[in-house]
């Protein structure tokens, strides 16, 4: 079962696309929306992120930040972003241990399960039955943008 709507958020520390270190504190004061899945470069994990990609101009100015999380390593994140032009950072979780922390573990892999974190740290919308081609315009309504 993902982490309740109402919770705090565990805090985590990972590295991103380009190897550069990242918190959730990095980003106090904004909303967060951490997005697992399984497989870079797979036909829905794909979908999925090219919707958060194009819809990227609808996020900015609204202190939204998009990150992508799956048990891939740096290189294939690097390689996953050229490919299809990701503009939002993707964090290498290889230990697993964000996908143990927000309960996404699906023996292996992430889950395709969607957190939107307040400003505050606080677990506001939880997507677990997510549909990867309008992923990112189903979470700005989520949000009421």
């Amino acid at each position: 079962m993902p982490l309740a709507v109402g919770t705090d958020a565990p805090a985590f520390t990972a590295k991103d696309t380009n190897g550069n270190t990242v918190s959730l504190s990095d980003f106090a004061g904004k909303t967060v929306v951490l997005y697992f899945y399984p497989k870079d470069d797979t036909p829905g994990c794909t979908k999925q992120a090219c919707s958060f990609r194009d819809a990227q101009s609808e996020y900015q100015g609204k202190d939204i930040v998009v990150l992508g999380v799956s048990a891939d390593d740096e290189v294939s994140h690097q390689a996953f972003t050229q490919k299809y032009n990701l503009n939002f950072p993707l964090l290498a979780d290889y230990d697993k241990s964000l996908i143990t922390a927000f309960d996404v573990d699906g023996g292996g892999y992430a889950k395709r399960v969607t957190y939107v974190i307040d400003p505050n740290g606080k677990i506001t919308h939880v997507d677990n039955a997510v549909n990867t081609t309008t992923h990112a315009s189903d979470i700005l309504a989520a949000l009421g943008l």
